[in-house]
């Protein structure tokens, strides 16, 4: 049987705006299709990939941001929104893999929780494959990919009519000071780090990203297909 096609989108840098519009785009096109499950012509979604351009600061469905604390952020030179995603309060910024698959679940034989789990997979399976061996998921609420006690790769996602939105921030060579203004995620006493902090060299999302792709297809059982135009 033939594995389901999910059309790539490689962004390059862009800023985080960007992103959430081709993702509403996308949101859109699939959530309209008048074929529950069928989805012929986008397949069974589509993978947006980026590098975030500039700083910004993202809060969830459970808030994580006062409006204090969004005055102080924006005070930084940082971008603050709040997004539909599940979770609390978040980093993107320069240095970090932001991967946004906008996928029909049905096609993929996923639910909600069997979708967060595959994106922790796909994110573990990357440090294996770069070398570093002792990354695990946690069960909630620390939900992503940790070293030890640092959260190497954020996750959060949001799932309507089985059509998925948000996913994963890897951090590659991301300024963790940035991390520093607030709490990850709302977990106190914890920390974060990145492939280059854990490597101990410079790491950049376009040598990660055929990696990551790789353990994209490993994890979801898919196919990607490349496509130059995102709409």
């Amino acid at each position: 049987m033939s594995l389901p096609v999910v059309r790539l989108v490689w962004l390059g840098r862009v800023h985080y705006s960007e992103l959430l519009a081709l993702q509403e785009h996308w949101l859109r096109r699939l959530q309209a299709d008048p074929r529950p499950g069928t989805l012929s012509e986008t397949k069974a979604g589509v993978l947006l990939v980026c590098e975030p351009a500039g700083p910004v600061y993202t809060g969830g469905l459970r808030g994580g941001l006062t409006p204090e604390e969004t005055t102080r952020l924006r005070a930084l030179g940082a971008e603050v929104r709040a997004t539909g995603r599940g979770g609390l309060a978040t980093f993107h910024g320069p240095g970090q893999l932001l991967c946004h698959p906008v996928l029909d679940l049905r096609l993929l034989g996923l639910r909600l929780r069997t979708h967060v789990a595959a994106l922790e997979a796909c994110a573990v399976r990357l440090c294996e494959l770069r070398g570093l061996q002792g990354a695990r998921a946690r069960p909630p609420p620390f939900t992503g990919v940790w070293l030890g006690e640092r959260k190497i790769c954020a996750i959060g996602v949001r799932c309507g009519r089985h059509i998925t939105s948000h996913g994963l921030a890897l951090n590659c060579s991301t300024d963790l000071t940035w991390f520093e203004h607030i709490v990850p995620c709302g977990l106190v006493g914890t920390g974060v780090t990145s492939l280059s902090e854990a490597l101990q060299r410079l790491v950049t999302v376009d040598e990660v990203l055929p990696s990551f792709l790789v353990a994209f297809k490993e994890t979801f059982k898919c196919t990607l297909i490349s496509e130059d135009s995102p709409s």
